[in-house]
């Protein structure tokens, strides 16, 4: 059956109660395909946080992102969930979006799906050991390495979520030099990838901070990524 056919039998029954296109499309399965857009389009970018939780750059990111009224996408590592539950508690109620990121890391684009499965299900359940009832609605494959996880993840309930633009925040090459990026690099509807974990990203701080109130003044608005591929 193809994928419109099976769209179409979940908005038909959804509809006829009163339900938006948008809203059943919240209630629409994953797909594989990666998504890098914001779910509203136009001039709006979607701020994620890959590597966290992290005890020294989380709790500065989320008072920033609070201060500014700014809702983002948290990628976490299992195992640095599991390090630090108090901080994944403290994304959720800021009303922060939980990415699935792998258990450590690791480069999954060689591994089997029963293999990366597993490795999900352990990264899920490190979340939710913090989180009992936490929806983990995205998956990020650690180094962009895809191979078959976009299949696994979907078939889990995650959809795959890529980037539109990076800006090397890992490096890290100073903060004038990632606001630059941000400010040239992004593009209506852009996903753009971040740092809050693996390392110290303070610089990454600073720059969100800088960015936040320029892109407001040019006329941007801060969405979320989109739910579908």
């Amino acid at each position: 059956m193809s994928a419109a056919r099976t769209l179409g039998l979940v908005l038909v029954p959804l509809l006829t109660l009163g339900v938006t296109p948008a809203q059943a499309e919240r209630h629409a399965p994953p797909t594989p395909s990666i998504v890098d857009s914001t779910r509203d389009g136009g001039q709006s970018v979607a701020l994620t946080f890959d590597d966290g939780p992290d005890p020294r750059n989380t709790p500065e990111l989320l008072k920033l992102l609070r201060r500014n009224h700014v809702r983002a996408v948290f990628c976490l590592w299992g195992e640095h969930a599991r390090q630090h539950p108090a901080l994944v508690r403290q994304i959720v109620s800021d009303g922060h979006i939980l990415c699935n990121h792998s258990l450590n890391h690791d480069d999954l684009s060689t591994w089997s799906p029963e293999a990366i499965r597993a490795d999900l299900e352990a990264t899920n359940a490190a979340i939710r050991a913090a989180v009992p009832w936490a929806r983990i609605p995205y998956f990020r494959a650690p180094y962009g390495a895809w191979g078959q996880s976009p299949e696994v993840a979907a078939a889990m309930g995650m959809q795959p979520l890529g980037w539109r633009l990076a800006i090397g925040d890992w490096e890290p090459p100073g903060t004038d030099v990632l606001v630059d990026r941000i400010l040239t690099g992004v593009s209506r509807g852009a996903v753009v990838l971040l740092h809050d974990g693996g390392g110290d990203r303070t610089q990454t701080v600073e720059a969100v901070a800088a960015v936040i109130p320029r892109l407001r003044s040019d006329g941007w608005h801060f969405s979320v990524p989109a739910r579908r591929g």
